[in-house]
C-alpha cells in the first residue's frame, strides 16, 4: 500500500520527526535533550490516557496487557511498559520497529513485544486490557482505517478498555461545520477542444527544466491526512457493546479529532 511504503521511508529517514513534526526532532538536528523531551511527552501522554480511563470509566483501572497500534519508535510503548505486565507495539514500518527495539534495549525492558502490522493485525496474539492508538489512523486511507478500527475493537478483552483516536475535520472549513464544501460539477467541454489540447501536448513533448535551474532538495515522504465519519465509528462501537463513550476533542495543527475512551461489554 502507498502509505505503508511512505512510512517505511519516514522510518528510515526521519523517525522522530514523523511522530512529532517539530523541527527539533529532525534526524539532522535532534539532540540528547530533544530526545529526552520527546520521550517525556510520551510519558505525559500515557499518564493522561490512564487518568482519563480512571476518571471516566474505571477508577481502579490497571491494565496488565496493552496494545499500542502505530507504535513508531516506542514513544508510548516505553511508559506503558512501566505500567503493565506486557506491552505489544505494532507498526507498519520495519525501520520504525528497529528503532523502537533499540529504545527498549536502552531501557532494559523485557516485557515488550514488537511486531509488524498489517490490515488484520495477524501478528498480534490474543486480547488486551487496553487497546490504544493516537495520531495514527489519520494517516491511513479511510477504507483500510475503518477495517483496522474494527480489528482494534475486537482485540479488546471483554471488560477491557479502548482508547482510540481519529480525525474528522479541518478547522478551516468552520463555515461549513468542518466539512469541505462540495465542488461544482465541471462544465462539459466540446470533444474537439479536448482533442486539440491532447495533440498540442503530444507535439510539445515532456516538459524540460530550464537550463541552470538548481536541483530541488529531496522532498519528504508523503504523510496523508484522512478524516473519518464519526457516525460509522460510533455505530461500530455500539455494535461492540460500548454503552458509554467518553470523548476528548483534539486539535493537531487544525486537524480536529476525537479521542474515544470506552469499555467493551
Amino acid at each position: 500500500m502507498t502509505t505503508d511504503i511512505e512510512w517505511e521511508k519516514w522510518g528510515a529517514r526521519d523517525p522522530y520527526f514523523s511522530v512529532l513534526t517539530n523541527p527539533k526532532y529532525r534526524a539532522s538536528a535532534i539532540t540528547d535533550e530533544a530526545r529526552e523531551e520527546f520521550f517525556a511527552l510520551g510519558r505525559y501522554h500515557v499518564e493522561h490516557v490512564l487518568g482519563l480511563c480512571r476518571a471516566h470509566i474505571d477508577p481502579a483501572f490497571a491494565p496488565q496487557r496493552v496494545l499500542d497500534f502505530g507504535c513508531g519508535v516506542g514513544r508510548l510503548v516505553l511508559p506503558f511498559a512501566a505500567q503493565a505486565a506486557e506491552v505489544v507495539g505494532v507498526d507498519i514500518a520495519p525501520s520504525m520497529l528497529a528503532e523502537a527495539r533499540r529504545n527498549c534495549e536502552r531501557q532494559g525492558l523485557n516485557n515488550v513485544v514488537l511486531a509488524l502490522s498489517d490490515d488484520t493485525l495477524s501478528a498480534v496474539q490474543g486480547q488486551f486490557d487496553l487497546v490504544h492508538t493516537c495520531i495514527v489512523l489519520q494517516h491511513i486511507e479511510i477504507d483500510r482505517g475503518l477495517k483496522l478500527f474494527g480489528h482494534l475493537v475486537k482485540r479488546i478483552a471483554p471488560g477491557g478498555l479502548g482508547a482510540l483516536h481519529v480525525t474528522f475535520a479541518w478547522d478551516y472549513h468552520a463555515a461549513n461545520h468542518g466539512v469541505a464544501p462540495l465542488l461544482s460539477p465541471p462544465v462539459p467541454q466540446p470533444w474537439w477542444l479536448s482533442a486539440r489540447r491532447a495533440l498540442g501536448a503530444w507535439l510539445r513533448g515532456p516538459a524540460k527544466p530550464a537550463a541552470g535551474m538548481p536541483t530541488a532538495p529531496d522532498a519528504d515522504p508523503e504523510m496523508q491526512m484522512n478524516f473519518y465519519n464519526m457516525s460509522q465509528l460510533l455505530f461500530m462501537l455500539q455494535q461492540a457493546g460500548a454503552g458509554m463513550v467518553h470523548m476528548q476533542l483534539t486539535d493537531h495543527g487544525g486537524a480536529i479529532g476525537a479521542f474515544m475512551f470506552f469499555r467493551r461489554a
